[in-house]
């Protein structure tokens, strides 16, 4: 709505400006269009950190990978006779009531990595789910057969490398199908946890949430700024940094460097880690650089700075190669999936990535234990 409203000149045009910016002249004109203007992402992933100070939201994904793997865990953990969050099959009727009818799930080759556990999900629905429903995966090129419900699991800065995004835009215009999450590239920006945090938009948020959700939230959203390297007047600084310049971060210690960086949502670095800098991982020559390169980057690929969590330590076990038992000392992300049809909005399941201690950030590798949460009532 902020955004439509600053699209629409209802609120200030440097909303919709900033959340543009970097974004092909077409793609944002498509968003634009009046008739797609209700539509919302189906599906939301907030990854959350167990830190000593509470649960910490650091991210709000609407392409979110890993929904045939919790799937799948939780289907195998309630058969142990474990209460799953969402429940054996939460995960795929939830998915199933996005795409009523049935639909096809695009899937990029940039997003490849994921395509077994889509096909595993698409198995899984066509066998269980019946009501009439078919579900199929299919690279996301022109084919003449698709559904009418799509599934898009590719981000819209890939569109360019989508050799179906042409005939997607055309057969939404013409109402033949309909896609989700939407290509709205404004709605997969992190520079949203920022204007969460800005002033002039306090009272927007008031107004919209309401105060006990605006207050819950604040606790929960780290605080966030644009990396906007527009000169302040002599008489400014960047809230709670107390600086006039975003290269006097660099000259931050080691204990004052709790901080971390992140691209823009419109970028192949925006996904897996790729586009975050720990400010405490590296020497102060590097963090030095990574300042510059967002403050170089502001046209193009806009990026946010953070207050940075670290997990606390919890113990999991896991079994090894041999059979044997094992605990883990790690830090942990829950990643629970919002699934939304009409006005009803379900938990589906939450999957914990479990990594170890030495690790800042928190994503699938090699070492990490990922399994389904459970219901502890």
């Amino acid at each position: 709505m902020l955004y439509r409203l600053s699209c629409d000149g209802r609120s200030p045009p440097w909303i919709s400006e900033l959340l543009d910016r970097g974004k092909p002249p077409g793609l944002v004109a498509f968003q634009r269009d009046k008739a797609f203007a209700n539509d919302l992402p189906r599906i939301l992933r907030p990854d959350l950190i167990l830190t000593r100070e509470g649960v910490i939201a650091t991210e709000l994904d609407s392409v979110p990978g890993g929904i045939g793997l919790t799937a799948c865990l939780n289907e195998i953990y309630a058969d142990m006779g474990m209460p799953v969050l969402g429940g054996r099959e939460g995960m795929l009727r939830a998915f199933s009531s996005i795409l009523p009818g049935g639909g096809d799930i695009l899937v990029s080759e940039e997003s490849g990595v994921y395509r077994p556990e889509m096909q595993w999900l698409v198995q899984r629905l066509n066998r269980d789910m019946l009501e009439g429903k078919k579900f199929r995966v299919f690279d996301a090129v022109v084919r003449e057969d698709w559904q009418p419900n799509i599934y898009r699991f590719f981000e819209n800065f890939d569109l360019q490398n989508i050799s179906a995004a042409e005939a997607l835009k055309t057969n939404l215009l013409s109402r033949k199908i309909s896609v989700t999450p939407p290509l709205k590239p404004a709605l997969e920006e992190k520079i949203w946890f920022a204007l969460f945090w800005m002033k002039p938009l306090e009272h927007f948020w008031l107004r919209m949430l309401g105060e006990r959700t605006f207050v819950a939230l604040k606790k929960i959203i780290p605080y966030s700024w644009v990396v906007d390297p527009t000169p302040l007047p002599p008489h400014a600084v960047l809230p709670h940094l107390d600086i006039q310049d975003w290269m006097r971060l660099a000259q931050f210690s080691q204990k004052r460097r709790e901080l971390v960086l992140k691209v823009s949502g419109f970028s192949e670095r925006a996904w897996g880690s790729r586009g975050v800098v720990v400010a405490q991982d590296i020497p102060q020559e590097e963090w030095a650089k990574a300042i510059q390169r967002a403050l170089i980057e502001f046209e193009t690929h806009p990026w946010i700075l953070q207050k940075f969590y670290k997990g606390k330590i919890v113990e999991h076990s896991y079994v090894g190669a041999d059979n044997s038992i094992h605990l883990l000392q790690g830090r942990v992300r829950l990643c629970p999936y919002y699934f939304t049809h009409v006005s009803q909005t379900v938990l589906g399941g939450v999957l914990a990535t479990i990594v170890p201690a030495d690790k800042k950030l928190i994503h699938g590798m090699p070492e990490a234990i990922l399994v389904p949460s459970i219901s502890s009532f």
